[in-house]
């Protein structure tokens, strides 16, 4: 099962509100695309390459667009989508937020 974190939820709805504010329709394309592009991880979860910055084989990322989607490797069936960045955006360990 792929699970979105609140956090991860909170940064989807904050791209598509940064893009609507030009484009609703493109908006809406690019937060589906971001959310597809996670289905079946829970089947290949090590799709994704790991994160430099954190460098944990459990966190993994993909891209998309200007785009990172963090995940974590919780089990053999669950993953966890930590967050969604931009590319250019630095990225510190402490700055995502991980459920226990």
């Amino acid at each position: 099962m792929v699970k979105w974190t609140r956090h991860a939820k909170r940064q989807l709805r904050h791209i598509y509100d940064y893009i609507a504010q030009d484009s609703p329709l493109y908006a809406r394309r690019v937060s589906e695309e971001l959310v597809k592009k996670t289905i079946g991880l829970d089947e290949l979860p090590r799709k994704g390459r790991r994160v430099p910055e954190l460098n944990e084989d459990a966190v993994r990322e993909l891209g998309l667009y200007s785009y990172r989607i963090l995940y974590e490797i919780k089990s053999d069936d669950l993953i966890e989508v930590l967050a969604v960045i931009h590319k250019r955006q630095h990225l510190e360990a402490e700055e995502i937020p991980r459920e226990q």
